[in-house]
């Protein structure tokens, strides 16, 4: 074989190599479950939270709670309280609300997702919800973990 041969059967050889990523070696998305504040408005009974969370897991979730904690103006913890999302099917994107009693929406400065309380569904380990867990906001208010 002569050396151009040689030279164009490497270059076919590495041209093919760089091509499209086999199908198995393609990344899918990590499963997650996203959770927006989306809303702050102050309510007759405090300040109504609301938050747009879709299950991306990849399975139903039967029951899904997190304990926040609450930080005011100053960046002190005001409060720690459980926020009980209930069943999360899987692919769904559902909107709840949560009043919080006696709650100062424009002193809040921070909500921060401190565990998880519950995350329970057939084929869910207890921690998925945490670990899957990816925290975005709408309003002037930090949110996330």
């Amino acid at each position: 074989m002569s050396l151009t041969t040689s030279l164009r059967l490497l270059t076919s050889a590495l041209a093919m190599s760089h091509g499209p990523a086999p199908a198995w070696a393609q990344s899918t998305p990590a499963p997650a479950l996203n959770l927006e504040l989306n809303a702050a408005q102050p309510s007759e009974k405090g300040c109504r939270l609301t938050f747009v969370v879709n299950n991306a897991l990849g399975a139903d979730l039967s029951k899904a709670a997190f304990e926040i904690a609450l930080f005011n103006e100053a960046g002190v913890v005001d409060r720690l309280t459980v926020l009980d999302f209930k069943d999360l099917p899987a692919g769904k994107t559902k909107v709840t609300r949560f009043d919080l009693a006696g709650a100062d929406c424009g002193k809040l400065s921070r909500v921060l997702i401190n565990s998880t309380t519950e995350c329970a569904g057939n084929g869910v380990e207890p921690a998925a919800c945490m670990r899957g867990l990816k925290t975005s906001t709408k309003t002037a208010i930090a949110f996330g973990v």
